[in-house]
């Protein structure tokens, strides 16, 4: 499997400090399965084997927390609800600042932040995408049962070829790992690989 140059970008979810760094509000629930595929590890060298390829890099962000997000809605989901009271990703707060190792670099693009789990739900992340000429997307980070999950179907719905890469991601268990990547991701994804055989056989 090749990846057409200018045709393929690499999906980011959610790399912020409240996820992947010690202290973080929500790295003791995925620290031991992080460390189990490791996550960190497999985090970097998808990114940098795609910015040494040439590839386009799109950092896709959760909403990040404000006083009153919900106050006026009808129907928040209890995901939400549960981070808006953790305040995770607040907004000018560490925890709702990138990684350190996973800042954006000159020339990728940051999304508009999602309110749920899909990259795409009321965002531009689809017309960004359009205008760049993509229609593979490699989709990394946190968490895979959920806004990885979510934005690869809705790629997947809208057109685009779709990889998982299963050891650049994590979840709260390796339940939902295993549901995330054996039971439900081959309901939509094309290419479920990890990150050694992603760079072997594509990204050189």
């Amino acid at each position: 499997m090749e990846y057409p140059p200018g045709g393929t970008a690499l999906l980011f979810v959610d790399p912020y400090n409240d996820f992947l760094s010690e202290g973080g509000k929500l790295w003791p629930s995925v620290k031991e399965v992080a460390a189990a595929v490791g996550l960190l590890d497999n985090l970097r060298a998808v990114s940098d084997a795609v910015h040494r390829a040439g590839m386009q890099v799109f950092i896709v962000p959760h909403h990040r927390w404000q006083s009153g997000d919900f106050d006026s809605w009808r129907h928040p989901t209890p995901y939400q609800l549960g981070a808006a009271a953790k305040q995770v990703f607040a907004m000018d707060s560490w925890g709702g600042d990138w990684h350190p190792d996973f800042k954006p670099q000159l020339g990728d693009i940051v999304a508009k932040e999602h309110w749920g789990s899909s990259g795409f739900a009321n965002t531009d992340l689809d017309m960004l995408l359009k205008q760049k000429g993509i229609t593979h997307v490699i989709i990394i980070g946190l968490l895979a049962n959920t806004c990885i999950e979510a934005t690869g179907r809705f790629a997947s719905e809208l057109g685009y070829h779709v990889t998982l890469v299963r050891d650049a991601t994590a979840a709260y268990s390796m339940d939902r790992m295993h549901a995330a990547h054996e039971l439900n991701a081959p309901t939509f994804a094309h290419r479920i690989t990890t990150t050694a055989d992603l760079l072997a056989a594509s990204l050189p």
